[in-house]
């Protein structure tokens, strides 16, 4: 069989030809794409590695943000437990001591109504007492006890110690008016005669008197002149003891 060299070559030459136009013009771009194809994966990829990095970093930073959060949280959950627990307590103790005040405060107004009151009955018992003592007194007054009244005066007037007799002298000295004698009763001429020479001899003098009779002057005598006073009365006797059981009643507890 005789070959055809020329025929060989020129299938030989078209065959590389045809090598070096699909290497030129198809499998040069084709490799070119598959790379930059290759490479635009491989950016991806890496961009997707990195994203996927800060993801867990970021979700790692949210986690640690939510535990601090939630540690915070818990504190300031506990801190206004505590600071509830202690305004609470802080108001019961305000409202005990109140009500312990005001306890005290309706005791103390009980306790001082009962004292107002017990002082009003003792105050009215012992007015009483002693309005009825002198009545008793102004029921009982007669000529007996008007002469005993007019020897208790005179009694008294001798007993006057000498400074208060200078100063009654002087007053009677000084004196343009009468001197003043009063008596819870109409005196009889002799007791007047009897307080006459009574003052006469007490002073060594004649002394002007004017007589006057005085309702409030319950069994006594009372002599005035310009400021100056003696008397001598039951009545003082049942004030001094009404003004000594006033203190009492005041004193007690």
């Amino acid at each position: 069989m005789l070959i055809d060299w020329f025929t060989v070559a020129a299938q030989v030459l078209n065959f590389v030809v045809l090598v070096w136009l699909m290497k030129r013009f198809l499998y040069q771009p084709i490799l070119r794409a598959i790379a930059a194809r290759e490479q635009l994966i491989a950016a991806q990829l890496a961009d997707a590695a990195g994203q996927k990095a800060e993801a867990q970093r970021e979700r790692a930073e949210f986690e640690d943000k939510n535990q601090a959060f939630e540690a915070q949280r818990a504190t300031l959950l506990s801190e206004a437990v505590a600071q509830v627990q202690l305004e609470r307590q802080r108001l019961l103790d305000n409202a005990r001591q109140a009500a312990e005040a005001m306890s005290a405060k309706r005791q103390e107004a009980l306790r001082n109504d009962a004292n107002k009151l017990n002082m009003a009955l003792a105050q009215r018992v012992q007015h009483e007492v002693f309005a009825i003592a002198r009545k008793a007194l102004a029921d009982l007054a007669g000529s007996s006890l008007e002469e005993r009244l007019v020897a208790a005066f005179i009694e008294q007037l001798q007993r006057l110690e000498a400074p208060a007799r200078q100063r009654l002298a002087e007053a009677i000295a000084l004196g343009s008016e009468p001197v003043l004698l009063r008596s819870a009763f109409e005196l009889p001429a002799a007791q007047r005669r009897q307080l006459q020479e009574a003052l006469n001899q007490c002073f060594d003098g004649e002394i002007a008197l004017r007589f006057e009779p005085k309702a409030e002057l319950l069994g006594g005598i009372e002599l005035s002149c310009n400021g100056q006073r003696l008397a001598w009365s039951i009545s003082d006797y049942l004030q001094a003891l009404e003004q000594g059981v006033d203190e009492l009643l005041q004193a007690q507890p």
